[in-house]
């Protein structure tokens, strides 16, 4: 594996220009020299400053010199000594207090290692300008520094034991965290709740995976080490441990990425105007014409503090048109993606009409997973004789569909109905994700590798019930452990290209 510590790296920790403050940050051998040569610190130097300390300095652009031609002499003012005569041009070296004042900054100061990166490591915050951020940055480079790839200061700081993977790919979940569940979540697993856990899985993974190493020890004696039963009742509760990490997968993604809701119904119905009514602007095209709507437009809509997905898709109908037929068919791929299905129903429509949209609708629900909200849309326009033929269809279908539904009459245009029909959504991502505390897989990596141990472990308990020879069944052991460490970031068989890979999807600077 490349040494990365050999050399001193510079970025951005902030985006210039975004408020007040911007962050440089530095980590490196020689962070604590690139930083006294740039920066003229009020009192004393970084190289002598105390670890978590923080110091008010300036920074100067460098004088542009002119350089002094051969045998020429330097113009002589009145009073002063004759010129001295300089037969070669030098290169100007200016110090930090030569030409115009760029910036005032603090400086912090981190020492190795007890910083982020586990290395000596400097932050200099500067105004949020942009200019000044990408002068101070040429000035570091030239000073010695390299500008860090992507992910570089995280990957410093697994590489030199401050987190473990799991606990790194956390740090850029917590920065694109935008809910209060998304935060909860990925701070769990920076601060090592996942890692605790899969520690402990590999410590009951190595406990039986010795004891068969040891039998194999002293093959030529017959000896059982491992208590067969035993060894098979540990193995069933392992398993059931990691299929339940894995398990989390699909409760962790919807937290981190929002609950998927599909926006479903017939041409016209009022897909589009509900969902721009949901997020508050003309985010999808509203026309009296069927078929306006061709494909689907996902919305992430934070309520709450939880986000949902609304998926506006086409409208359900018969056409003969290529286009809006491509856009139906994705429209109920959509569908069986997501967690709660929002049906859209046009109040205005007769009842037969009505149960053929109530029909459409049922052929394509997932039976029994599934939640569906009945949406009788355009409330407005209709008296209540026609509201109550209308109820009594959809009552039918009710009773015919084994899914838990709910019916509530909305106007879309107008916003009647909307703030119930958050708060019924909400009851239903609480049902979806009964407990926001427990632990929660987000990162498909991680899921794969679970799928991965489970089934390692399920091949090893098979050669176990079949009296499979002990060399078998830790090979098996030894996948289950391997898929285990992998997340951890231990034994990795090809760590250059599952670093480069994991850590380049930081953003830089962290």
């Amino acid at each position: 594996m490349k040494n990365l510590q050999q050399d001193t790296i510079v970025a951005p920790a902030t985006t210039p220009g975004t408020g007040a403050i911007s962050i440089v940050r530095l980590s490196g051998p020689d962070c604590f020299r690139i930083v006294d040569t740039v920066v003229k610190l009020a009192h004393g130097t970084v190289s002598s400053a105390a670890a978590y300390t923080i110091h008010f300095g300036k920074v100067y652009l460098p004088c542009v010199a002119s350089p002094v031609l051969p045998g020429k002499a330097s113009p002589v003012l009145p009073g002063k000594a004759s010129p001295v005569i300089t037969s070669v041009a030098s290169p100007v070296i200016p110090s930090v207090a030569e030409g115009s004042l760029l910036d005032e900054v603090l400086v912090s100061v981190f020492r190795a290692p007890h910083s982020y990166t586990g290395e000596d490591a400097v932050e200099i915050s500067t105004h949020a300008s942009s200019y000044i951020v990408q002068e101070l940055i040429g000035l570091l480079l030239k000073a010695g520094a390299r500008f860090a790839e992507p992910g570089e200061f995280t990957r410093r700081a697994f590489l030199n034991g401050k987190l473990d993977l799991a606990q790194a790919e956390a740090v850029a979940d917590v920065i694109s965290s935008t809910t209060a569940a998304s935060h909860r979540v990925a701070m769990n697993q920076l601060k090592g709740g996942f890692s605790k856990e899969l520690a402990r899985l590999r410590s009951e993974l190595l406990e039986m995976a010795s004891l068969l190493e040891l039998e194999l020890d002293f093959s030529e004696e017959d000896v059982e080490f491992a208590d067969r039963e035993k060894l098979l009742t540990l193995l069933d509760a392992t398993r059931l441990h990691v299929d339940q990490l894995a398990a989390s997968f699909h409760q962790g993604n919807m937290i981190k990425n929002g609950v998927p809701v599909a926006i479903v119904g017939v041409a016209n119905a009022g897909k589009s105007t509900l969902l721009n009514a949901l997020v508050g602007e003309e985010r999808a095209i509203v026309t009296d014409i069927p078929g306006t709507t061709r494909d689907t437009i996902e919305e992430v809509i934070n309520l709450d503090g939880i986000l949902f997905r609304f998926i506006d898709t086409a409208g359900i109908r018969e056409s003969e048109d290529t286009v809006e037929n491509l856009g139906i068919e994705r429209s109920f791929r959509k569908m069986a993606e997501a967690e709660v299905v929002l049906g859209m129903l046009d109040c205005t429509a007769g009842t037969e009409e009505l149960a053929a949209q109530l029909a459409l609708l049922g052929q394509h629900l997932k039976q029994g997973s599934q939640k569906l909200i009945l949406l009788l849309n355009k409330v407005d326009l209709v008296d209540n004789s026609v509201y109550n033929k209308n109820v009594s269809v959809i009552n039918k279908f009710v009773s015919s569909i084994d899914n838990e539904i709910d019916i509530l009459t909305i106007s879309a245009q107008y916003g009647q109905g909307l703030d119930a029909l958050k708060q019924r959504l909400l009851a239903l991502e609480k049902a979806l994700i009964p407990n926001q505390d427990s632990t929660f897989v987000t990162n498909v990596r991680h899921y794969e590798a679970l799928c991965q141990a489970s089934s390692a472990l399920q091949d090893c308990r098979t050669s176990l019930s079949r009296g499979i020879p002990s060399d078998l069944v830790a090979e098996d052991l030894r996948r289950a452990l391997s898929s285990i460490n992998a997340i951890l970031g231990t034994d990795l068989l090809d760590p250059e290209t599952i670093l480069h890979t994991i850590f380049s999807r930081h953003c830089i600077g962290k």
